[in-house]
């Protein structure tokens, strides 16, 4: 289906999207970020998906006073749901997407919907971000650069690294419908499993420039459910993998993921659990506090018996001891001496 032929005859250029709960800390600098843009014909979808704090409060003062902004308030259903219900009621050919604790720049819409005029064989268009923390102070990432041109795209797919900032993307709406929109079964890694899925129907991009700030806080979802989305990512890689191969991807239809110990069952090939369990680790539980307080030390345990590398496992032991965590120490210790 073309853009021009799902879109209402006095539909904004654009459609943003934001859903937030219990986001008052930040959301008023998140919706002025928003309201600021150079680019001003568009619609700003605002959902509170049930916050118990002042969200509700802070959506409807903005939207009293900006009629581009529709709030949506209602129950708590989650964040897929939510952005389900984004996509579904965005009148826009193109969607950006936003969160509730970062700041887009005031050219970033201008810039990302020039580029997507100018390639149209590009479905979603990323930019490059700052990083900060929760008082606005510099915050460093050792991290890669996200990818400029889609070949460095599949590279990254291929091996592993970063993709996209998701609440820096605008995407073509159809296309993100087109293949299922967000899949249920991938929660806190619900953005990753769609671009893979994307990365075989368009062409994906981010443009060089920094048009975005990110906000890095303690209670952020990547710090809370850090076990939870690096599991999630190694089973989107391995539907991927299917996917690539010309095989039927077992997780489409999926409302939530089996337990490790079942992927090889799911998937039908001996190796996708040992496959995941590496991937976890390979992807930094051992430096999350959350992950080896949670299930992420019970995979580390099984990855090492798997025979798993010993690299850094010895100042893990020792990361644990200042968590306070002194048995699940002298179990790694344990293990690290019969593995």
């Amino acid at each position: 289906m073309s853009d021009k032929a799902s879109t209402p005859s006095n539909a904004p250029a654009l459609s943003v999207a934001m859903s937030v709960y219990n986001g008052e800390q930040f959301l008023a600098p998140a919706i002025e970020s928003i309201l600021a843009q150079t680019f001003t014909d568009f619609e700003f979808l605002i959902l509170d998906d049930g916050s118990q704090d002042a969200t509700a409060d802070i959506v409807r003062s903005y939207a009293a006073k900006d009629s581009r902004i529709r709030p949506i308030i209602r129950e708590n259903k989650g964040l897929i749901v939510s952005l389900n219900q984004l996509l579904a009621e965005a009148r826009a050919p193109i969607v950006a997407r936003m969160d509730a604790d970062d700041i887009s720049l005031p050219a970033r819409f201008a810039r990302q919907l020039q580029f997507l005029a100018e390639h149209p064989e590009i479905g979603v268009v990323g930019t490059w971000s700052q990083d900060t923390d929760e008082n606005d102070n510099h915050y460093v990432c050792d991290g890669e650069e996200h990818p400029v041109h889609h070949d460095e795209f599949l590279r990254n797919m291929r091996d592993g690294g970063p993709l996209f900032c998701h609440p820096a993307v605008m995407y073509r709406r159809d296309l993100v419908l087109g293949v299922g929109g967000y899949h249920a079964a991938f929660k806190h890694c619900e953005d990753l499993d769609l671009w893979l899925r994307l990365a075989s129907v368009t062409r994906l991009a981010n443009i060089p420039e920094r048009h975005f700030i990110y906000r890095h806080y303690l209670g952020q979802v990547s710090k809370r459910h850090a076990t939870e989305q690096q599991v999630g990512a190694a089973i989107a890689y391995e539907a991927y993998r299917c996917r690539r191969d010309g095989k039927p991807d077992p997780t489409e239809e999926l409302d939530s993921l089996p337990p490790i110990e079942q992927l090889d069952a799911l998937f039908g090939e001996t190796g996708v659990a040992v496959r995941v369990r590496r991937k976890v680790v390979a992807g930094g539980i051992i430096h999350s506090p959350s992950a080896l307080r949670d299930q992420g030390f019970e995979i580390l345990l099984r990855y090492l018996r798997e025979g798993g590398s010993h690299a850094g496992m010895w100042r893990t032991v020792l990361r644990l001891l200042r968590l306070g965590e002194p048995l699940r120490a002298l179990r790694l210790s344990a293990a690290l001496a019969t593995s």
